[in-house]
């Protein structure tokens, strides 16, 4: 039986020219430090992965051994432990990890989240696989990296990442509690477990919720909002995602419910739907979740392209599966004023510049989906501090609140007065932030001051005209100080 789908393939038509995604990343790299004062030395010390592990090893299953290989690479340890997610996929190569740890890097500098950046990635597909057997591979995997530290509360902590997720984590921290067995912090050697196994609130919904507060954040920019030909605010703005899983469910689902965004495109591994009068995100997600894709759903929205309705008009796409998905084959026709970069690297640097100079807005990967690992971070914390959010202040600020309405009603009995409190006031008023508001109330802080950062950059250059160049300036510039007190 399938253990996990991975959500959102679509098929994706590169020319010869198109550069691949670690090409991708070190041309953006390029770019912004061509903007910097930084020695050579510096630059390329930035630049290169500090060390790349693979390992292959033995499970044996329905009779036979069966050999696997993966990856965990550490790009930096400016900042320790460094961070970063592992997947499962059959398209994971060390190029393509060695990518995604830099990434890491400069996401966590942007967001201020004190990590270096790492990545890790097992050849498998998990859909091929029992549960009770994808348990053997994944703890055999952790063994493997929990040995030589390369999983570790104070060296290497990973979390979820494409085809892994709250299981796999559980897993692998009891993995690493079975090998370690004195360690007190070991809950904290890997995040995005579930609540029962010192999980997080909050941390399932992260990517996505950290996508609909960068696109708050975005809306409040005024400068930004003329650049991108937009106004107003998200209300009625006509959005297409690519990929409905964790990222692309939930931020399309917060954005349409909590924001009055219309959902009009959905794009799945297995075609697309694309109504302009928007599509029920809950009905798409559950026809997904009982049949493994949209076809099917109804014939009156189906496309059987998927990949054409990121050329279908919109005011935002959210492309939030895997990366390369807008590109120099579609990049010319994709006709939306705004792109949130959900997953990582969905739009190539040869796109990134064909939509540039049309003056498409993008909203850049390593700020748009950095809510995993900012709610991460909060995660860690808690199982260093062994005490979940909220627990010691949470009925003092409701005492406190207390006398406050109590005042309040006291004075609403004078007849001279004329007034009274407004009808559930009281009860919100009264109510003490629980872990999963005080979650969202960090994730929401962190992203407003990222996206400031960069606009400040964005806004105050004249030698910078995107967001993704302004994110690495500030990012590359974090790293280089974080170095330069290191005394190199």
């Amino acid at each position: 039986m399938p253990a996990r789908r991975q959500q959102g393939r679509v098929n994706v038509n590169r020319s010869s020219h198109e550069p691949s995604f670690r090409e991708s990343v070190d041309q953006m790299f390029n770019r912004a430090v061509g903007l910097m004062d930084l020695s050579p030395g510096l630059e390329e010390k930035i630049r290169v992965c500090n060390a790349t592990y693979t390992v292959r090893f033995g499970v044996r299953l329905r009779g036979e051994i069966k050999t696997f290989t993966g990856y965990r690479s550490v790009h930096s340890e400016h900042m320790e432990p460094v961070k970063g997610g592992i997947r499962f996929s059959l398209g994971v190569s060390q190029d393509e990890v060695e990518a995604l740890a830099a990434l890491m890097t400069y996401k966590c500098a942007l967001v201020e989240a004190p990590f270096g950046g790492s990545k890790g990635g097992l050849c498998i597909d998990p859909r091929e696989y029992e549960t009770h057997e994808l348990e053997l591979i994944t703890r055999r995997f952790a063994y493997e990296l929990i040995k030589r530290d390369l999983i570790n509360p104070s060296q290497n902590v990973p979390a979820p990442d494409m085809g892994t997720g709250e299981r796999e984590m559980a897993w692998i921290a009891d993995q690493y509690k079975r090998m370690n067995t004195t360690d007190i912090n070991g809950n904290a050697c890997v995040t995005g477990k579930p609540l029962n196994a010192g999980g997080i609130s909050g941390r399932v919904e992260a990517t996505g919720r950290g996508v609909q507060y960068a696109l708050r954040a975005f809306f409040r920019d005024e400068e930004g909002m003329k650049k991108a030909g937009l106004s107003g605010d998200l209300e009625g703005k006509k959005i297409i995602v690519q990929g409905l899983g964790n990222v692309g469910y939930h931020a399309a689902k917060f954005l349409s419910e909590e924001d009055g965004s219309i959902i009009v495109g959905i794009i799945e591994h297995d075609g697309g739907l694309y109504n302009p009068d928007g599509l029920d995100v809950e009905a798409v997600r559950s026809w997904i979740s009982k049949h493994g894709g949209v076809s099917g759903y109804s014939d009156m929205h189906q496309v059987a392209d998927g990949t054409k309705i990121l050329e279908e008009p919109c005011d935002i796409l959210i492309p939030a599966a895997l990366e390369g998905v807008v590109n120099l084959e579609n990049a010319a026709r994709v006709q939306a004023s705004l792109i949130i970069e959900a997953a990582n690297g969905p739009v190539t640097a040869g796109a990134d510049q064909i939509l540039r100079e049309k003056g498409t807005v993008i909203i850049p990967d390593m700020y748009a989906n950095a809510g995993g690992v900012t709610v991460s971070y909060f995660e860690w914390v808690k199982n260093l501090s062994h005490i979940r959010f909220g627990r010691m202040q949470r009925r003092q600020e409701e005492s406190r609140h207390q006398l406050l309405i109590n005042e309040l009603e006291r004075l609403s009995t004078d007849k001279d007065l004329g007034w009274t409190l407004s009808p559930g006031f009281k009860q919100k008023y009264l109510q003490g932030a629980d872990e999963l508001e005080l979650v969202r109330s960090g994730l929401d802080d962190t992203m407003r001051i990222a996206y400031q950062s960069m606009a400040d950059v964005w806004h105050g250059r004249e030698d910078v005209d995107d967001l993704r160049t302004a994110a690495y300036l500030v990012a590359i510039g974090k790293v280089a100080a974080s170095y330069q007190a290191k005394g190199l």
